[in-house]
């Protein structure tokens, strides 16, 4: 199937005009809306320094075309709109109008980024547009009573640094912690976040932070200084190119420190497979999918038609990159919360959808992770577990720590 970086419709047939649909349907009103389809919006990095999850798009498309094939949601077939921001807020901006005003797309669905949906949020807040299961982690996705046109979908950054702050204490005797982290309001909010949970002791425990900006055509530096600041302890708070980077560099200078790396990085084939398996050994992340590469799951009933949605519709797709378990899992609760609407798919019946998720169970959720939304509960996912790299995969170890 081919498909193109910068726009995918899914199918592949448009809708002839929004002001025709108006003169012959009772649902003129419902934007992006015929009585045969309804047209969403995306947008994710496919140039770039985050480029490595321009995947999550053309994943997203092959959900919704397998979904078409079996008859659609409610009847209807979904049209997908995905377009390039090159992980730049500007171009985001751009993107999102495009969407907006020329595609007239119902809802925009899985933006990625915490800089590029902070540039476009207060707009289609504005707009009344509902901007669904942003990924990123940050905290403002989950304030209905400021922006109730916006929310997240995966545990927040907050959450997942405490996480990580937590087994920093109780296990790690006289920890001195050396962190890197992107420079902007995705970096800035984990680092904040890691040492509220650290608590009074965060002065004295971390000894060295370092900050990357986004355009920066290395990290090698960064984290030179780190290792240099005899840290046994590494928060790496990095993305896409950089946290492969920073693990080869590590390597490269013999650093080996206990190293926890956000779980937005945590995927074999695109982030620890190109820095080297070997010297990926012994990450710690927190995860909430299940993991591609993980045996335990290798009979497990949604892996197998994982499997099989892969084999068919997305067959240049990597079975090692858990992003595309990202991909699949959000594609599927976005069907659900549009199948529980109904025939009225306004803008306001798809957030107040949205907005009432009832211990949702959807395919590539680790057991005992479910999706529950509420009015005033903007954070679906909220329960995350500790894994390890043994060099092949990532291996679970404790329990699923619910994070509400």
């Amino acid at each position: 199937m081919k498909r193109s970086s910068f726009a995918f419709r899914c199918p592949l047939s448009l809708v002839a005009g929004l002001g025709m649909v108006a003169l012959a349907s009772p649902l003129a009103a419902q934007e992006g809306v015929t009585e045969t389809s309804i047209k969403i919006g995306n947008i994710v990095p496919y140039s770039g320094s985050a480029s490595a999850y321009g995947n999550i798009g053309e994943a997203g498309a092959a959900c919704f075309e397998m979904i078409n094939d079996k008859g659609g949601i409610n009847g209807r077939t979904v049209e997908f709109v995905t377009l390039d921001d090159s992980y730049s807020p500007p171009k985001t901006v751009e993107q999102t109008r495009k969407l907006v005003e020329r595609e007239r797309v119902a809802l925009l669905f899985n933006i990625l980024g915490t800089p590029t949906n902070s540039a476009i949020h207060e707009y289609v807040n504005q707009r009344g547009v509902p901007h669904l299961f942003v990924i990123s982690g940050h905290q403002k996705w989950g304030q209905p009573d400021k922006y109730p046109w916006s929310m997240g979908w995966q545990p927040t950054n907050a959450a997942e640094a405490g996480v990580y702050a937590a087994y920093i204490k109780s296990n790690v005797d006289n920890p001195k912690i050396g962190v890197l982290y992107q420079n902007d309001d995705y970096g800035k909010e984990w680092y904040d976040e890691f040492r509220k949970g650290l608590g009074d002791a965060a002065d004295d425990m971390i000894v060295a932070a370092e900050p990357y900006e986004s355009a920066d055509p290395s990290i090698d530096s960064q984290v030179v200084k780190l290792a240099s600041s005899d840290a046994n302890v590494f928060l790496n708070i990095s993305l896409s190119k950089f946290a492969t980077q920073s693990i080869r560099k590590a390597d490269e200078i013999g650093w080996k420190p206990l190293h926890f790396l956000n779980s937005v990085s945590a995927s074999v084939g695109s982030i620890l497979e190109p820095a080297g398996l070997d010297k990926s050994e012994g990450i710690i992340t927190a995860v909430y999918l299940k993991d591609p590469t993980d045996p335990q799951f290798a009979d497990d009933a949604d892996r197998k038609e994982w499997d099989a949605w892969m084999d068919k519709y997305y067959p240049e797709g990597d079975k090692t990159n858990v992003f595309n378990g990202y991909a699949y899992a959000a594609c599927h609760t976005l069907a659900h919360v549009l199948e529980q609407a109904g025939d009225d798919l306004s803008r306001e019946s798809i957030m107040r959808s949205a907005a009432n998720i009832e211990d949702l169970e959807v395919p590539m959720l680790l057991p005992g992770v479910k999706i529950n939304t509420a009015p005033d509960d903007f954070y679906p996912i909220e329960s995350m577990q500790l894994v390890r790299f043994n060099g092949q995969t990532f291996e679970r170890f404790g329990e699923v720590v619910s994070l509400d």
